[in-house]
Parts: structure tokens; C-alpha cells; sequence
């Protein structure tokens, strides 16, 4: 699971399968997206200048061309994930030696990437790989799941991702949505296999002794034991897609109840985004003992997520 105890399960689409016989394309990374990864953005299928991904929700941005397959935290992409060729092919080309987290050369905003050339027309690129990771070669013949690289964050990436984009013939095409010409219109995908598709949902979930800084948690901040004497118990959720019509539900108990407990509404469709809450030390410390955090994401009545985590605090 991406960050807590439990994930929730309201509110996923499963993906239309492929008819038998047409291009099929495999996952292109060895995860499993609303656990271990997630889409952080579709391509736009909106035709003027606002976005929207292929359910017509907002997990895109204007003129977006690609699939983004995101790993949640910094921390997650030093581990080491592979990203993998999509369907059969022959590499037309590849970049290797742009730096992660650095800016790039001018015309590479893809970063390290491979380019795959499927035949018929096909043709499917990989950006963003992990500087160093790249394995394959101009001209050699791939089988669908080849190893190419790893997740990286190289080019013009703002987190760990791979940019996964589909051509025929020159045109850019959604996996999700070949057929579409505006968002929401049924038809089959070209994916092999069913995939879980999340309209947003929660990253990670951790009690600290302070607001976090962001671009610690995106870092993949841990969530360590703490003193009775900390100065303060700070619940807080770092989570992806949340829109203007949001809220969270943010519970924090003790050994002797609740210490924080509210519905925090959220103002602003984002990429990505942070929220804490919690309550400074009353006294000379904390009850010892085991406390719990829960935040549950809501869309109106639905629930898109819930995470739940724990900590010791004291003696």
C-alpha cells in the first residue's frame, strides 16, 4: 500500500480490456498502481486551453501527451523501480547521462528515455528514467516486460515519474481512451490487463512533533517514535488529485481519547498536496502509550481513501 495501514476502494473505474487480436500494451513499470505507484496524470483531452484526463476529472494539464505512472516519495525511487517495454519491439532510440533532480540541457526535457518501434505504425517512449539506469541499446529487438531502466526524476520532472507516451503514425494516442475524441466517451482501452484507476487518493499518512516540510515528505519523511515531552502531536496526510469539492476527515486518539478530530475542506484542485493538523503539549508531557492517526478522503458522500498509522509516544 502507498503510505498506511489500509487503502481505500470507493470510487475506482477498472479499464475496458482490448478486443482479442488488437495492440495490447503491458504495464510499463514493475509496480502495482494504488499500492506500490499511481497516475498522476492522463493525457488532455480537453481541446482548448483547460485540462481534463479521460474521465473529464482534472488529472492532467494543457496539452499533456503522455500517461505519468508516479512513485509517491524520492525515497521509493533510490529503492529502485523498472520500467518496462509495453508491448514487443525494436529501440529506436535512447539518452542516458542526464542528471535527476538537476536542470537539464536545453531540447531534453525528456530527460533519460528510451523510444520503442512496435511496427505497424506503433511507437511508445519512456522519459524521465533514473540517470545511469538506462540497460538497452539502438536496434536491439525487446520482448514485452524488457527491463529498459528505472523511475527517475531527470529532465523536466517535478517528482519521480515515467512519462509513458503512445504514437501511431506519428499521432499521440491515450491508452485509456484510443477512440476519444473529448472526454467521457465509452470504448475499449488498449491494455492487456484490467488496471485500477483512482480518482485521487492518499500518498502517506505520519504523526510528528511539528508541521512537516513538503519537500521533506516528498523525500519520503518517516514517521520514528516519539518523546512524551514533544512539543506538539502533529498529524499529517500527504496526498494526489484532491479537487475543490474535497474534504478530509482527520482523527488523532491517545491513550485518553481524542487529541484532534476534524473536516478539513479543501479549497483547490491540485496535483499534488499536504495537510496537517494537531494540538501543542498541554502539561509537562504527553500520556505514554500507542496513538493512532486516520484520515479518510471524501468526493461529497463518497469515499476515495482511507489510511490509518501509529506511533508510540513516551514515555
Amino acid at each position: 500500500m502507498i503510505g498506511g495501514m489500509r487503502r481505500g476502494t470507493a470510487l475506482f473505474l477498472m479499464a475496458l480490456a482490448p478486443p482479442a487480436g488488437a495492440f495490447e500494451l503491458a504495464l510499463p513499470v514493475d509496480c502495482r498502481l494504488g499500492e506500490t505507484c499511481y497516475v498522476q496524470q492522463y493525457p488532455d483531452h480537453d481541446p482548448g486551453p483547460e485540462a481534463a484526463d479521460f474521465t473529464c476529472g482534472p488529472l492532467s494539464y494543457d496539452g499533456h501527451d503522455s500517461t505519468d505512472i508516479a512513485l509517491p516519495t524520492r525515497a521509493a525511487m533510490a529503492a529502485g523501480v523498472a520500467v518496462r517495454a509495453a508491448a514487443p519491439g525494436v529501440v529506436k532510440g535512447v539518452r542516458d547521462g542526464v542528471a535527476d533532480f538537476a536542470p537539464f540541457p536545453a531540447g531534453q526535457d525528456c530527460g533519460n528515455g528510451v523510444v520503442i518501434d512496435h511496427g505497424g505504425g506503433w511507437e511508445s517512449q519512456y522519459c524521465h528514467l533514473k540517470q545511469g539506469s538506462v540497460r538497452v541499446k539502438p536496434g536491439e529487438r525487446l520482448a514485452t516486460g524488457a527491463a529498459l531502466g528505472q523511475i527517475g526524476q531527470s529532465g523536466r520532472a517535478e517528482f519521480p515519474h515515467v512519462h509513458f507516451a503512445l504514437r501511431r503514425d506519428g499521432a499521440k494516442i491515450d491508452p485509456f481512451a484510443p477512440d476519444a475524441a473529448a472526454c467521457g466517451a465509452a470504448g475499449a482501452d488498449l491494455w492487456a490487463e484490467d488496471l485500477l484507476i483512482e480518482p485521487g487518493g492518499l500518498l502517506a499518512l505520519g504523526i510528528s512533533d511539528k508541521v512537516p516540510e513538503f519537500d521533506a515528505i516528498k523525500a519520503g519523511l518517516a514517521s520514528p517514535n516519539l518523546p512524551g515531552t514533544a512539543p506538539a502531536l502533529v498529524l499529517w496526510a500527504y496526498f494526489f488529485g484532491p479537487r475543490a469539492v474535497d474534504a478530509l476527515l482527520v482523527t488523532l486518539t491517545g491513550p485518553e481519547g481524542t487529541v484532534v478530530q476534524d473536516r478539513v475542506l479543501l479549497e483547490k484542485t491540485q496535483a499534488l498536496a499536504l495537510r496537517a493538523m494537531g494540538r501543542k503539549k498541554r502539561g509537562e508531557s504527553w500520556p505514554a502509550g500507542r496513538y493512532r492517526g486516520e484520515v479518510v478522503m471524501l468526493r461529497g458522500a463518497e469515499e476515495i481513501d482511507r489510511q490509518v498509522m501509529e506511533v508510540t509516544v513516551g514515555p
